[in-house]
Parts: C-alpha cells; structure tokens; sequence
C-alpha cells in the first residue's frame, strides 16, 4: 500500500484528513473534531545482500476528537482492520488543544 492509498482510504472514514496537520487560513480554517492527521515516522527496511530490499514506512495515523468519541474510533480501526493493516494504539489528552488524540501506529510494506 502507498501513502497515497491510505490518505484515500482514510478519507473515505468520512472525516476531514490532511497530512502532518491543517493549515488554518481566513479563507480556509482547520476543521472541527473529529478529524484524522497522518504522517511518517521511521522506515524499518529489510535489507539483503548490502541493499534495502523491501521498503517498511512507519506512520502514525492520529484521530482528534473533543469528547472520548468511540464511534470515530470504531470507524478509524475498521477501516485499518478493513485494510488488513496491523496497529498499535495510544490515547492521550492535549490539554492546551482540549482535544483527545488516539493514535494508531501502522506499517506500509512496499510504498
């Protein structure tokens, strides 16, 4: 799967996503939770024979809400489980952005 093919798939969860973070303009301000955010965060290749022979990209993929929101979460860890990709999950508190975030911790093989 490529980045490209889970920034679709997340999409279709049904919740605004954007890459690292919204950007928030006048014309165009960040949208209300819940919201999904996604980013890169180490490769683990396989390498052989001196060579990275199979790309493993590590991602975090995080859902913002304003309230404990079960049914966002259920929506976001279907569409992985859908998607046949194992995750890890965490859930914190950002108190200065009052918003939970859980994030889900996945790897792509191959993209």
């Amino acid at each position: 799967m490529t980045q490209e093919e889970l920034y679709q798939a997340l999409k279709a969860i049904g919740y605004p996503v954007a890459y690292s973070h919204f950007v928030s303009t006048p014309q165009n301000p960040a949208p209300t939770p819940p919201f999904i955010t996604y980013r890169f965060m180490n490769s683990s290749d396989l390498m052989a024979d001196g060579q990275n022979y199979a790309e493993i990209s590590s991602f975090a993929v995080e859902l913002y809400t304003d309230a404990k929101n079960q049914v966002a979460e259920a929506k976001v860890q279907d569409k992985l489980k859908d998607l046949r990709l194992p995750y890890t999950k965490t859930e914190t508190w950002i108190d200065s952005e009052k918003l939970f975030q859980v994030i889900y911790e996945i790897q792509l093989i191959g993209g």
